[in-house]
């Protein structure tokens, strides 16, 4: 069994507080079946009547509610412990980082809680059908689920994993069952392209329109892969073809209201020059977070924004990775310098962590990076960095700093924000 779900916090005025819960009880049953984690509290206490099992002191206390059906009861639980992915695949980011980091940065994330909560993407190779009826009974859609490739022999040899793991019968109880599932394909050169490409989206569009979406990402590299097996970096003409080939198979590959299954990250785009697509590209298709329509969505929010007011002269510094360098540059940064009083100095860093040209995006940078190239520099009153930089929390850096030892190596504030307009100028006042 699980261990029992612990109470972190029991909010006030909360019907929690009102049976006397306490922080340190542990949930063991509602109506005689144990709970074995936060999905499985929030499916079960919907009903108006339940019966609580409580671990009190060493004691099993039981309670008879009568509730209405959408009250919950003010609790908030530690963390669940997460799944480990059960594959080693051959492009996996986590074995590409050096040695010395936190722990938590070596942990592979395979669990379908996580995917249904925060939109992880999973493999469905740890999960039995014990665990897809689960998803089914208590309708944890959608989910949100890396491909990579449909042949059983390639996916074998591309996952490491040992067994076929009948992805496609899984893809078809779920999407049978009503679950909306949005796939991923990590695209690696020599390894899961060409052919095998072409199959990996047909075997996953006949299931759509449940298998709502198909994302093509470049592999991710760094330069930290001795041992691991070669896979060709993804070139300019690389992602040119991939971009030519794309728009063949989105003729092919739709859904039969005409809308897109097939979306390819902006990476492709920007890492060849070229403006990402517009809004109708993306079908109200939420995967900014896979990096698919980030740059759109970011370039919507300043096309049209109130201009606000700096009564005092004000000189920051902005600072990103390479790959979203020329939109910042050419369009972002001239936006900002347009505002009175507002002088915006924009430096690219360049991630030596993982690779110069290997990794440029600005979620990847590092502290210790942003410190080399900045130190000694005029950055005017603060430095502003994307709050992609930090960890989930908003505390750590990739290398274990926070916003506070950064800034006091600089000797000037380092701070972070969101995309938004109106985070940026707050940020900006502090």
């Amino acid at each position: 069994f699980p261990p029992l779900m612990k109470i972190k916090i029991v909010h006030e005025n909360s019907l929690g507080a009102e049976l006397g819960l306490q922080p340190g009880d542990k949930i063991e049953a509602i109506d005689n079946s144990r709970v074995r984690d936060i999905l499985d509290y929030k499916f079960k206490i919907t009903d108006d009547q339940i019966r609580l099992k409580v671990r009190q002191n060493g004691e099993l206390v039981e309670y008879d509610l009568e509730k209405d059906e959408d009250d919950d009861l003010g609790l908030e639980f530690e963390d669940m412990r997460i799944r480990k992915c059960a594959n080693d695949c051959v492009f996996c980011f986590v074995d590409q980082n050096p040695p010395g980091m936190r722990s938590g940065i070596y942990f592979r994330d395979g669990d379908f809680r996580m995917s249904f909560l925060h939109g992880h993407y999973i493999t469905l190779t740890n999960m039995g059908w014990k665990e897809l009826k689960r998803v089914v009974e208590q309708r944890l859609t959608p989910l949100y689920i890396s491909v990579h490739v449909t042949d059983p022999d390639k996916r074998l040899e591309l996952f490491l994993y040992g067994k076929d793991d009948n992805l496609l019968s899984k893809f078809e109880y779920l999407t049978e069952n009503g679950i909306e599932l949005h796939s991923q394909v990590v695209l690696c050169p020599t390894w899961n392209d060409g052919v095998f490409l072409e199959k990996t989206i047909a075997d996953i569009h006949q299931y759509a329109p449940m298998a709502r979406s198909m994302s093509i990402v470049p592999v991710g590299l760094t330069k930290h892969r001795d041992g691991l097996p070669f896979i060709p970096a993804i070139t300019t003409e690389y992602a040119e073809n991939t971009i030519s080939l794309y728009e063949e198979f989105d003729k092919r590959f739709k859904h039969a209201d005409g809308s897109r299954f097939l979306v390819l990250s902006d990476e492709w785009y920007l890492r060849v020059g070229k403006d990402v697509p517009g809004c109708e590209y993306y079908d109200n298709i939420n995967l900014e977070e896979n990096g698919v329509g980030q740059v759109r969505d970011f370039i919507e929010k300043w096309t049209d924004f109130d201009i606000p007011i700096f009564e005092k002269e004000t000189r920051i510094t902005i600072g990103s990775g390479k790959l979203i360098s020329d939109t910042f540059r050419n369009w972002f940064i001239p936006k900002l310098n347009a505002i009175p009083n507002l002088t915006v100095n924009y430096i690219v860093i360049e991630n030596h962590f993982f690779g110069k040209d290997e990794v440029t995006v600005t979620g990847l940078l590092t502290a210790q990076d942003i410190i080399d190239q900045l130190i000694d520099t005029d950055l005017g009153d603060k430095v502003i960095f994307s709050d992609r930089i930090l960890n989930d929390e908003g505390s750590l850096t990739l290398d274990d700093q926070t916003l506070g030892d950064i800034s006091k190596t600089l000797k000037v504030p380092l701070e972070v924000t969101g995309d938004s307009p109106e985070q940026l100028f707050n940020t900006i006042r502090g």
